[in-house]
Formats: structure tokens, C-alpha cells, sequence
């Protein structure tokens, strides 16, 4: 007779409330707010030294709108950033900090700007829609900011690298008449890349995940699709599933024959290991800036 106090295994070796853990990134990193505190504190310190971004629109809703910081000179790399927050937090601006680096190294930087999940009735898909058409657009509009169409590179952490995946594995060619080369690399930290265990846990609460959803935006299900380089991150005090999940979708990657590199942030949480993208010297900053070609 099977133990009654077992508890029933719902994705993996983990049960209900283990799932749900994997998913809430406060369980795993308890300094979260003091994290997010700095940020906006170093994001506020940066429009200081760069100035107010141009926000420039790519559609005719109010959050359909990125963050332009230009760098001097011409005809240099773009670097898209797609920002986390769980689906539904976060603003372009309180990602400010993460544009001096590349913006100092010679890379104008756009952040995006999208509708959250709450906006769109719990649906996934309008915000990757929106961010696959803020991307189209500056690809198309490339010169205009002083940018080189040819070094077009997506960036995204968390919540944002799952988007950043779902751009990287856009069908450009069948669904914008682009390209499927339009971009030059791409570098994701601690995301998402199957949405299956995601739609399991308490996410589902405020995410209204359906087998379309998961089958669309599931980027891992799409490699065949993307064409750049990736890096992609991890920390080793993250979450089991987060972490999982990048090491799977790396193998699956390097498995279908494409370059991808997988970066492993000793003692880094899934909060911390973002500031090491915003360091020219740090364990992301430097890869980042190596693949852009504006570091050694």
C-alpha cells in the first residue's frame, strides 16, 4: 500500500509545493528588494551620466514604446534589451543601468517597453508579439539610430530572457518577410525556455497558459529557427528549475549543431547574477561585449 503521506510528484521528483518554490524567485534569493533597490538606485545615478533616453514608439498602445540610448558614432552594434519582472513587473526606465557598459564600449542600447501580463488578460502571446515587433522594427530602422543592421544583438534576463528566446526563435522570414539573419547574437540569463513546468506551478494563477502558449512560446520547441550565437547564464544559487532550465536548453542547442555557450555564476543568485551583465569586467559584461566585438 502506497505511503498516505507521500505527496503526488507533479513535474519531475518534485511535488506541488517544490514546483511552486522552483517558480518564486523570494523563496531562493531573499535579498530581492535590496537588489532591486540598487538597481533602481544605479539606474538613477545613470540617467545622470547618459541622459534622458529618446523614447521612440514601434506601436499605438501607451507601453508600445523603447528606451534609446545612443552611443557616439556611427554604423555601431545595437544591443535589444528585454527586461523580467515575472511577466508583470518592470518598466524600461528601472533597467537603465544595464545601457552604460554597452553604451561606453561604443553599443547604442533600446529597451524595451511592452504591455504587462495583467494588461493582456493573462495572455502571453500580445507581449511577445509586441517585442518581436519592437525588434522588427529596429532591425528595419537600424541606420536611423546610428546602428549596423548586420550587429543587431537581443539581450534579456528572467521573464525577459524567456521573450528574448521567443525573438531568437521567430519565424522572420514567415511572419515579417525579414531576414531569418537579422540577428547577430544573442544573450540570455536565467530564463525560461519551456513553458510546460512554468504552466504547473503557481504561475498560472495570474498567466493564462493554454497548450497553444506553451507549444508557441516554448522557444526550446523552435531551435531550428535560430540563427545566431547565444551565451546563456545561470546562477548556482538560483532555483533548481531555473537552473535546469538553462542547462537543458544549452544542451539542446549545442544538440541541434548551434553555438551556444553556457556561463555558471558561482554564489550568484537569480537577481544578482544581473549585475554582472552591467560590469565590462563581470562575469556576463565581458562575454557580452566579446560577442558585440567591442571587447578582446
Amino acid at each position: 500500500m502506497q505511503d498516505a503521506t507521500a505527496k503526488t510528484k507533479v513535474w519531475l521528483d518534485m511535488d506541488q509545493a517544490a514546483l511552486d518554490a522552483a517558480y518564486d524567485q523570494a523563496v531562493y534569493a531573499p535579498n530581492q528588494k535590496a537588489v532591486h533597490d540598487r538597481r533602481l538606485l544605479m539606474s538613477a545615478i545613470t540617467l545622470q551620466r547618459l541622459g534622458e533616453p529618446q523614447v521612440i514608439a514601434y506601436g499605438s498602445g501607451a507601453n508600445h514604446t523603447f528606451d534609446l540610448y545612443r552611443a557616439k558614432g556611427e554604423n555601431q552594434p545595437l544591443v535589444i534589451y528585454v527586461h523580467g519582472g515575472a511577466w508583470k513587473n518592470g518598466r524600461a526606465r528601472d533597467f537603465a543601468v544595464l545601457a552604460e557598459t554597452f553604451v561606453c564600449a561604443g553599443a547604442h542600447v533600446a529597451i524595451l517597453d511592452f504591455d504587462l501580463v495583467q494588461d493582456c488578460n493573462g495572455d502571453l502571446r500580445p507581449m511577445v508579439e509586441q517585442v518581436r515587433r519592437a525588434t522588427a522594427k529596429i532591425c528595419a530602422e537600424a541606420k536611423t539610430y546610428g546602428a549596423d543592421p548586420a550587429r543587431i544583438h537581443i539581450v534579456g534576463h528572467s521573464s525577459g530572457a524567456h521573450m528574448g528566446g521567443c525573438i531568437l526563435t521567430t519565424d522572420w522570414v514567415k511572419d515579417f518577410g525579414l531576414s531569418q539573419h537579422i540577428l547577430r547574437g544573442g544573450v540570455l540569463l536565467s530564463g525560461m525556455y519551456e513553458l510546460e513546468p512554468v504552466r504547473r506551478s503557481k504561475r498560472s494563477e495570474y498567466v493564462a497558459f493554454t497548450d497553444e502558449t506553451v507549444e508557441q512560446l516554448s522557444a526550446i520547441r523552435h531551435i531550428d529557427k535560430l540563427a545566431c550565437p547565444l551565451i546563456l547564464a545561470f546562477g548556482t544559487l538560483e532555483t533548481p528549475e531555473f537552473q535546469r532550465q538553462t542547462r537543458e536548453f544549452h544542451a539542446a542547442v549545442t544538440a541541434a549543431g548551434k553555438p551556444a555557450a553556457l556561463y555558471i555564476g558561482t554564489g550568484y543568485n537569480h537577481f544578482e547574477i544581473l549585475e554582472t551583465l552591467a560590469n565590462p569586467y563581470g562575469l556576463l559584461g565581458h562575454p557580452a561585449l566579446r560577442q558585440m566585438g567591442l571587447a578582446s
